[in-house]
């Protein structure tokens, strides 16, 4: 998997190839990319401290994420929130035991016009209501079984 990152110039890169291949980066990929790149686990550390793309701890298969800018605020965004939590029984950066689903916030999703809006998987879900959520969140436990 890090066949062609040399050096420390390639060290993003290969701390993504390594996220892609086991879906975070677990700490015994930040000793082995240490090793083929000749650098210090603690610059990889650094990096994965201040990059939030990056992960250090099992996530779900689900992701899902509940915007908490203006526009989704204004129409209703705390309620999303507090029933995704409640659906899910995650609060903000938790992922469930059996890694289904982790729920995350965000400052915004660039999605106002459709506010308020989750996105789960990639998969942006807009004008959200109660109802709405739960039949999002039971579509997704659908595909897990």
């Amino acid at each position: 998997m890090l066949k062609g990152f040399k050096g420390q110039k390639d060290l993003i890169p290969a701390l993504q190839a390594v996220q892609k291949e086991y879906g975070y980066v677990p700490p015994q990929a930040v000793v082995q990319v240490a090793e083929h790149l000749k650098v210090f686990p603690s610059q990889i550390q650094g990096v994965l401290s201040f990059y939030s793309m990056f992960h250090t701890e099992p996530r779900g298969k689900n992701l899902v994420t509940v915007c908490r800018g203006t526009a989704c605020h204004v129409r209703g965004g705390k309620g999303v929130l507090r029933v995704v939590q409640n659906e899910l029984e995650l609060k903000d950066g938790e992922t469930d035991e059996d890694y289904r689903f982790t729920l995350e916030t965000v400052a915004c999703l660039g999605a106002c016009a459709l506010s308020p809006v989750m996105v789960v998987n990639g998969q942006v879900y807009g004008r959200l209501n109660p109802r709405r959520i739960q039949d999002t969140i039971d579509l997704y436990r659908q595909e897990e079984k």
